[in-house]
């Protein structure tokens, strides 16, 4: 059963163990017996939620705000696959890329992809 806050007029705040199906009747004060309406005065208790339940929580919220797209979604599962510093991608990848230079048998080289319509010396 949850706890939660009533406010009493004469006597200020308290808190009762009450069940979920009744926390929005008011609850006599424990000092004078007036009725007391409940009122939210502290922050939810996360502390005994999971590691998992407050990352799904998180992410919610974020989701809510500014949707993640699906390359946004594959980067960040990329990123803790592979750490911050990883060079295969982060965008180091100038070793893997392929040279725009083509070579013939004879040696001449040529550059197909760059500009057709220049000539190299």
């Amino acid at each position: 059963m949850p706890v939660y806050e009533y406010l009493c007029d004469e006597c200020g705040d308290f808190t009762t163990l009450r069940p979920m199906s009744e926390y929005q009747a008011p609850q006599p004060c424990p000092d004078c017996g007036a009725m007391a309406p409940r009122v939210m005065l502290t922050a939810p208790h996360f502390s005994s939620v999971s590691r998992a339940s407050l990352v799904a929580h998180a992410t919610n919220e974020q989701a809510r705000h500014e949707p993640m797209s699906v390359d946004g979604y594959k980067a960040k599962q990329e990123r803790a696959r592979h750490g911050s510093g990883c060079s295969c991608c982060s965008g180091m990848k100038s070793r893997s890329k392929k040279s725009k230079t083509a070579t013939s048998p004879n040696g001449a080289k040529s550059f197909p992809t760059a500009r057709p319509w220049m000539i190299s010396h």
